[in-house]
């Protein structure tokens, strides 16, 4: 991030129509132009978060985040950049019906396109190629997705510090402040499970997003660290169960058993194995990877990933690791399995 940069995020928010994929634009009444929905980060607010508030507030629709599609950056008349990161964003029909939007002072009217015709709205070149990278996916068969956020617990007190079992390791205050920070960021994509081994570090780093969303927390031994150093873990089990399910799932483990997770992923999905797999699991306590997979075909493999850094306080940021065909690219990029995602 630098200090001049405006920061924004938003989605590509798409339905089925008739049997044809149909992308939303908005027709903003100050500008007179036609855009993808997106808005500025709020103080304290993480990007992914602001993706999901602003297309609320822009356009009534509730919605989760999908695969990640870039970043367009461009000057501003000011001479300050601007940095917009966008994700793709399914919208359900009850998402439509329980919308209340109404024709405001921003937003003169939404409408659903084709792609095709899109391309031809779009005001502005960066929304244009946003719409291309999210129209590759379609020709690649890829629409409905859904993601297992695999989550490193947060900074547990020092085992030299501890006279305990292991197990029982708490968290340190810091630690603490990274659960507390990563309910804003996590529930962007909507999980419906949360998993955890049963150490208490990972117990206490899910409990403020489960008491957020109300979603149960469930213990799983086969995840465990104490399983993995004795080899008898149930990785393959525990991931395999959730990518069968199809379901947004978070799943907290341990450095040393991340690794493992990822890699039963890709094997679940036949996802050919890469570097993506030591990047994706190469997490700071209280990160988190995003693995999004297709939710209608299995061998479609690992979608794309994408990797979030430890917070102590809110503030928008967004790390993603490089594609599994080794691509370079700079630290602020979004990377997928099937090429790389233009700046």
């Amino acid at each position: 991030m630098t200090a001049t940069a405006i920061y924004a995020a938003g989605a590509v928010c798409w339905r089925v129509i008739d049997g044809r994929v149909h992308v939303l634009v908005v027709h903003r009444t100050a500008y007179g132009d036609v855009t993808i929905p997106k808005g500025k980060v709020d103080p304290g607010e993480s990007l992914p978060r602001t993706a999901v508030r602003e297309i609320a507030e822009e356009t009534g629709l509730e919605v989760a985040l999908g695969v990640p599609l870039g970043i367009s950056r461009y000057p501003l008349p000011s001479g300050r950049e601007k940095i917009v990161h966008y994700w793709a964003a399914e919208v359900s029909e009850r998402a439509v019906q329980r919308s209340t939007f109404k024709p405001n002072s921003e937003i003169a009217a939404l409408e659903w396109v084709t792609v095709k015709r899109a391309r031809g709205y779009l005001s502005y070149q960066p929304d244009v190629e946003i719409l291309d990278t999210f129209a590759k996916l379609l020709d690649q068969g890829v629409t409905s997705t859904f993601p297992l956020l695999l989550v490193r617990h947060g900074k547990a007190v020092s085992r030299s510090g501890w006279k305990g079992p292991d197990a029982a390791r708490p968290l340190a205050e810091r630690g603490v402040q990274q659960a507390a920070a990563l309910v804003d960021t996590i529930t962007a994509w909507a999980p419906r499970r949360i998993v955890t081994s049963p150490a208490v570090r990972c117990v206490t780093t899910v409990a403020p997003l489960a008491a957020a969303t109300g979603i149960p927390i469930k213990r799983d031994e086969g995840i465990s660290q104490d399983a993995w150093e004795s080899g008898n873990d149930e990785v393959r089990r525990v991931v395999g169960k959730r990518v069968r399910a199809g379901k947004p799932a978070v799943i907290c483990g341990h450095g040393p058993v991340l690794p493992e997770m990822v890699r039963e992923i890709a094997l679940a999905t036949a996802t050919p194995l890469g570097s993506y797999v030591t990047d994706a699991a190469g997490l700071e306590p209280g990160a988190f990877s995003v693995v999004h997979l297709s939710a209608t075909n299995s061998g479609s493999g690992i979608i794309a990933i994408e990797t979030h850094a430890p917070r102590r306080r809110a503030r928008p940021w967004q790390h993603a690791r490089r594609d599994p065909a080794a691509c370079a690219r700079a630290a602020s990029c979004i990377a997928t399995r099937r090429r790389p995602v233009p700046p």
